[in-house]
């Protein structure tokens, strides 16, 4: 039986959600192997862990020019060399539980991880293949320190591919599989049945606003988008997705009541139904979080970005934007303006969901089980 490991960072929550997909996928169709999701910080230190993600999201949603500068900073330079330092330090806590499970693979959805292991194998504690899996669309340095001891890199895109492999790794060891995504994103849904749960209309153009953000990030833009939608469009249904941010959700259901939308416009907190509303839905409109953005190209709908965190999704917005999927609205933006734009040119959005298929991977997930259960 092969014994893999699967480690990911609570760092966002993109790096878990591609970690459980492994871990689901390798489980319904390879029962000859035995997996282990591992959060590697928190196995070190639930302290650690505590503090360092709420200084990451505090810094993310209070001052995310300092988190750009820590973001930039941590690809080269002194605190490049601090951060790949202590992952070398707390690689000697993780060795624990490498050794009692003592994995054939181990799977890194996380930098921190990534490193910890490469360390290990590099000072001959570990002999196990090492598998990395990019949760974003832009390379990092962090992700490929001693990368001589990572036998897999699978990444989301061409582009990514060849900054690895300009970076001095072997082409034969970076796969352009896509971010792992859940296999509901693959399933045929019944979309009469989802317009009538959600009192939606059938066939209506449907705007689908990822609004809550991971942190809250940019929350008066995200209002004034909403606002925005709801008053230049009367002819569109939209489906606004907070999350688990009750304020968000609050402001945004008052509003509905103040304009008596009630019979377009859905507000929603927590759902496990993305996949279902997705598709359903003619655009999405979210920040450019690597998992959001996989979920809606597969799902082959054009995005409207806003309010990135510094750095990753600000590098995944401009991939997007380049690549004729998307389009950012920065925070000099009209927004009014560039929605308006859109909607008198609905060939442009016709034009990004043409160029979908080329960045689109649906078989993510599939893909990178079924590359490394081969060995």
């Amino acid at each position: 039986m092969k014994k893999i490991l699967i480690f990911y960072g609570a760092y966002g929550g993109g790096h878990l959600s591609a970690a459980k997909s492994i871990r689901d996928y390798l489980a319904a169709h390879y029962p000859d192997c035995e997996t282990m999701l591992v959060d590697c910080v928190e196995y070190i230190n639930k302290y650690l862990n505590k503090v360092s993600t709420t200084a990451y999201k505090e810094m993310a949603k209070k001052a995310p020019w300092m988190w750009k500068r820590v973001y930039s900073n941590s690809d080269h330079g002194a605190l490049a060399k601090i951060s790949t330092t202590s992952n070398r330090l707390m690689s000697r806590k993780l060795n624990n539980i490498l050794q009692q499970f003592n994995p054939d693979l181990v799977i890194s959805t996380h930098p921190f991880s990534n490193q910890m292991c490469t360390n290990l194998k590099k000072k001959k504690k570990i002999n196990c293949k090492i598998a990395t899996v990019l949760t974003d669309m832009a390379p990092h340095a962090q992700w490929t320190v001693d990368h001589e001891y990572i036998d897999y890199f699978f990444v989301s895109n061409d582009d990514l591919k060849k900054a690895l492999s300009d970076s001095g790794i072997k082409k034969t060891k970076i796969f352009v599989t896509g971010i792992p995504l859940s296999s509901r994103f693959s399933e045929k849904f019944d979309k009469e049945k989802i317009y009538k749960d959600f009192g939606l209309v059938s066939g209506k153009t449907t705007v689908l606003f990822f609004v809550g953000g991971e942190f809250g990030l940019g929350r008066k833009r995200t209002v004034l988008v909403f606002r925005a939608l709801v008053r230049l469009f009367k002819n569109f249904q939209i489906i606004a997705i907070s999350g688990r941010n009750k304020k968000m959700n609050t402001k945004l259901k008052d509003l509905v009541e103040l304009y008596k939308v009630s019979d377009r416009v859905k507000v929603l907190d927590y759902t496990n139904k993305v996949p279902e509303l997705m598709s359903i839905s003619n655009i999405v409109i979210t920040k450019p979080g690597g998992l959001t953005t996989s979920e809606s190209l597969v799902s082959n709908l054009p995005l409207i970005l806003i309010n990135p965190i510094p750095g990753q999704e600000e590098e995944n917005a401009e991939f997007l934007v380049k690549n004729g999927v998307a389009v950012w609205i920065h925070k000099k933006d009209n927004i009014a303006r560039v929605l308006k734009n859109l909607y008198r040119h609905p060939e442009k959005i016709e034009e990004m969901r043409n160029n979908i298929p080329k960045l689109s991977k649906p078989n993510s997930t599939k893909d990178i089980c079924d590359i490394l259960m081969k060995e």
